[in-house]
């Protein structure tokens, strides 16, 4: 009897020990003394570190969760790649864990959430942490500790205890991070395990870097959280000469970094969560997906059974905004003023729109009451063709083809087209293309911006012919339409007194004066081969 429960005794403890072990993050293992650690250690104050003059010739590193981040809970994040990188069912499953990672250690926890959220993931196909995390984690960073401190060092480490592939990305990209020591996943077969490496792999960088500062002479400062006790200060300790500690209650005083303090501005991103998923609002995104499906079904059938006089109400009625400053009985009577000579032209007018979502089309002809509105998309899913209430031709982005088409349906009437290509869902316009500007005659510029709470109706890597259902599954979608005063296409002016590029960058202006957008010089390829590592080219089939 003794034997037999000393057996499970033994085993019970086994197991305990392989599931509950604290990691070796780094060569040496987790022997330092903890009361050297602390004696090096002193209260980090963001005025009294910032105020330093020695900043810019030192090597500075930092732990992304205890100094960088704002949020101490790593769940969104893990919940995000879940979602993105995997799908509603293995989401649903990680919040329905939440509370047991709540209870276990940190370390446990961790582990818990890397096993849930990348078991079975491709490692060639996983985007998510150039695509979609870099948003969310700019919008966590404290804006008194990057700015007043870390962009001051002549170096920047930062050592994190998620994994490398959801952050380096992040950090490289966006905030210049010289060297990232983050946790490496195991892969099998190409695809990830749900395991992390017991040892760290990526301190190549952080090597040369220590043997630099050690010929020059120079000490590296070291930023860590107050409350993260954990296996980096092995490396801390060793490598730094004074180590600086952030509390909880100084980073809840900082501020957020704004958008205009980016070291790159952020013009891509991807993912359809709009909101960052804590627990809570991960909550509240599964109890309304259900009411969200039938509300979008909704809205579509609305739209597009009912007359628009009807139809309006209704969709305000259902929490769909439209806004428009005129609502015009037909295209010519946005601008009253317009001369009979040249209204009557032989080609009809073109409305050059930035692109949001591919509802585009179907709000524009609900404000100009139009149902010969003809139009051309570079993309069109099968779904979205179907769903449209007007004529929508698909390019081929062979130029001559593409010019013969626009002329075609110029002469037959009004149409619309989008020179951007794509769609941005930031404040920044694309180049426009001036194919647009060499054949139309009459050119209206519409400025068009959309606004979502949850959902994302836009995809670079997902499924496009769903993007119609994500958008109006929000709670109170917008839409703003904005007509400018038209201009002339450069096939009106005699002698190449204004060129095709002159008018697609003037309306370009326009647009984004209106909207308060900048102009990029980025097209569609770029966006596509950041977001989704191919041209954006839609197969016909």
């Amino acid at each position: 009897m003794m034997s037999k429960r000393y057996f499970f005794k033994t085993l019970f403890l086994f197991f305990y020990c392989i599931l509950f072990r604290k990691p070796k993050y780094f060569p040496g293992g987790l022997h330092s003394n903890d009361h050297l650690y602390q004696f090096q250690c002193q209260k980090y104050s963001t005025a009294s570190l910032a105020l330093r003059s020695d900043l810019s010739s030192k090597t500075l590193m930092f732990s992304v969760e205890g100094a960088l981040l704002k949020s101490s809970s790593l769940f969104p994040y893990f919940m995000l790649v879940a979602f993105e990188a995997g799908s509603f069912l293995r989401a649903f499953v990680l919040l329905l864990l939440y509370p047991f990672i709540c209870l276990v250690s940190e370390e446990t926890g961790l582990r818990i959430m890397v096993m849930v959220c990348f078991f079975g993931i491709k490692k060639e196909s996983f985007r998510v942490g150039s695509s979609v995390l870099p948003k969310f984690f700019l919008e966590d960073v404290g804006l008194e500790i990057f700015n007043q401190v870390l962009r001051r060092g002549v170096r920047k480490v930062s050592v994190s205890e998620l994994p490398l592939v959801m952050i380096e990305s992040f950090l490289k990209d966006y905030l210049e991070i010289d060297v990232v020591v983050g946790r490496e996943l195991k892969v099998f077969h190409g695809y990830f395990v749900g395991l992390m490496e017991e040892e760290e792999k990526n301190i190549i960088g952080l090597e040369e870097i220590l043997r630099e500062n050690k010929a020059v002479g120079t000490n590296i400062i070291g930023i860590n959280g107050l409350h993260k006790v954990h296996g980096h200060h092995q490396l801390f300790s060793q490598h730094c000469k004074e180590i600086y500690l952030v509390d909880k209650a100084d980073k809840r005083s900082w501020q957020n970094l704004p958008r205009e303090k980016y070291p790159r501005p952020l013009i891509f991103h991807d993912g359809r969560l709009a909101l960052l998923p804590t627990p809570l609002n991960a909550l509240a995104l599964f109890v309304w997906v259900p009411f969200g499906f039938v509300l979008s079904i909704s809205r579509l059938l609305i739209s597009l059974s009912l007359p628009t006089d009807i139809s309006i109400p209704l969709d305000a009625f259902l929490g769909m905004h439209l806004t428009a400053p005129a609502m015009p009985k037909t295209p010519h009577s946005l601008y009253p003023n317009t001369s009979k000579e040249f209204i009557h032209k032989s080609k009809g007018v073109l409305y050059a729109c930035n692109h949001k979502t591919l509802l585009d089309p179907i709000f524009l002809s609900v404000i100009l009451k139009s149902s010969s509105l003809r139009g051309v998309s570079y993309s069109l899913s099968r779904v979205s063709e179907m769903l449209s209430p007007i004529k929508t031709v698909r390019l081929t982005r062979n130029r001559d083809q593409d010019a013969r088409t626009i002329e075609s349906l110029l002469n037959q009437g009004d149409m619309f087209i989008c020179p951007e290509g794509t769609t941005c869902r930031e404040s920044y316009l694309l180049r426009f293309s001036p194919l647009f500007a060499e054949l139309a005659e009459e050119i209206v510029p519409v400025a068009i911006d959309s606004h979502v709470t949850m959902l994302y109706g836009t995809t670079a890597g997902g499924l496009k012919c769903l993007d119609p259902f994500f958008f109006l599954m929000n709670p109170a979608p917008s839409y703003t339409v904005q007509f400018l005063e038209k201009v002339s296409g450069s096939c009106t002016y005699l002698n190449g007194e204004k060129s095709k590029f002159d008018v697609a960058n003037h309306v370009q202006g326009e647009i984004g004066k209106a909207l308060g957008f900048e102009c990029t010089k980025l097209t569609r390829k770029d966006k596509y081969v950041i977001l989704a590592g191919n041209e954006g080219i839609v197969s016909r089939k």
